[in-house]
């Protein structure tokens, strides 16, 4: 095998190696959005008190689903209020742009 041969191998080896790392990152289960999920962050939507941890955990996985939420005129009042802008800053999720 000659020089030439050896680095095309070796760079073929390298991108297979880049791609199934990017495969791997990029791959992520299915959110199932439901609104009984954000139940922990209850008291932080209807008061002043702070979201707990879980409460930022719980937006976090369902962050994809704010627009569906905001679309619900049952879920809307607390999904689109200001006690919710000031939860999702603190648990630093950028408010959806619907």
């Amino acid at each position: 095998m000659n020089m030439k041969s050896v680095s095309f191998v070796a760079l073929c080896v390298v991108v297979m190696a880049v791609v199934l790392f990017l495969g791997e990152i990029h791959t992520a289960e299915a959110v199932i959005c439901n609104p009984t999920e954000l139940r922990p962050c209850t008291p932080a939507l209807t008061t002043p008190a702070d979201p707990t941890p879980i409460c930022c955990s719980k937006l976090h996985e369902q962050q994809p689903c704010l627009c569906e939420y905001m679309r619900n005129p049952g879920l809307k009042p607390y999904v689109d209020s200001p006690n919710a802008r000031r939860v999702a800053s603190f648990c630093k999720i950028p408010w959806p742009q619907c």
